[in-house]
């Protein structure tokens, strides 16, 4: 069965509570591996967010350039792959 909506305040309020306890005493995180592991959280949004911030960028300089330029392949034929 769902709990009920009371049941529900309680233990948001006691979460809420907990975490408040937590800011206050100074000791966010219980051991150096909840420390590590939101480190490589953060890292990980930031890496994202900087990948997002730089295909905005490329969309926003290069999509206005003329998509109606050919493509010029360089280099040599490899003819050896010719039948």
């Amino acid at each position: 069965m769902a709990p009920s909506a009371e049941d529900l305040g309680k233990e948001l309020e006691a979460t809420a509570q907990d975490v408040l306890g937590k800011l206050k005493s100074g000791q966010v995180f219980q051991s150096g591996w909840d420390t590590a592991a939101f480190v490589v959280f953060i890292t990980f949004i930031g890496t994202v967010l900087f990948l997002l911030l730089l295909v905005i960028i490329h969309c926003c300089c290069c999509c206005d350039s003329p998509r109606s330029q050919k493509w010029n392949p360089k280099g040599v034929d490899n003819l050896a792959l010719e039948p």
